[in-house]
């Protein structure tokens, strides 16, 4: 990716249009309650927020093999390519990352909140880990302190990580979360940050919410 379009990316991230070897917490037991580890890096403290709704499924603005709850005032819309000027200059970065490609976009603006963003792999034999690996190294920042642990999405079996992401132009540094899990042959990974615009109280209860009542979509 050029200069010109390196840009034109963060600026994108930064509107909110649109982050080594990781640490492994200790794997709860299958079936059992949401692990609880309080403050950094994995906020389990905060709450999901109170639901308006569900998307996922066939015919859904959010067409993946899961169903999952909308925070209420937040709005699943399909992703769709950037066209015209804007489809010139970026191609596929704002819509490919690290093996994956972009789903859908669950907008939380309106509500104070940012964004979550659900994206599927590519390949459809690769693992939820390496996935989220992928996912996390594919944005062209710099990952620090990776971590991950093993625990149960609503009916799934889950993978979810944490990292730092520094972006080299902007030089703003952000926590990261995704949660990835397999349903229908796809590896499907579910995405928030911080960011400028951004803090965890904005991001983290919309995604709680939709990890933890994930079900297999119609």
């Amino acid at each position: 990716m050029d200069t010109r379009t390196r840009v034109a990316v963060s600026a994108m991230l930064a509107l909110g249009l649109l982050a080594g070897c990781g640490d492994d917490a200790p794997a709860p037991t299958a079936g059992g309650p949401a692990p609880q580890a309080t403050g950094e890096p994995w906020y389990d403290e905060v709450a999901p927020a109170s639901p308006g709704g569900t998307t996922g499924g066939t015919g859904s603005p959010c067409p993946v093999p899961v169903s999952f709850p909308l925070a209420d005032g937040w709005t699943a819309k399909a992703a769709e390519p950037p066209k015209g000027e804007l489809a010139e200059l970026v191609g596929e970065a704002l819509t490919k990352r690290g093996g994956t490609t972009v789903r859908c976009e669950v907008d939380g603006r309106e509500a104070g909140g940012g964004f979550l963003r659900i994206w599927a792999a590519d390949s459809p034999t690769v693992t939820p880990r390496a996935a989220l690996e992928g996912f996390a190294a594919g944005a062209g920042e710099t990952v620090a302190g990776a971590q991950f642990r093993d625990l149960r999405a609503g009916g799934f079996d889950a993978t979810e990580m944490t990292w730092m992401a520094t972006n080299p132009l902007a030089e703003e540094e952000s926590r990261n979360w995704a949660l990835a899990v397999q349903s229908a042959g796809q590896t499907l990974v579910f995405a928030v940050n911080e960011g400028l615009i951004t803090e965890r109280a904005d991001v983290l209860p919309a995604y709680r919410l939709a990890v933890r009542g994930l079900a297999k979509g119609e």
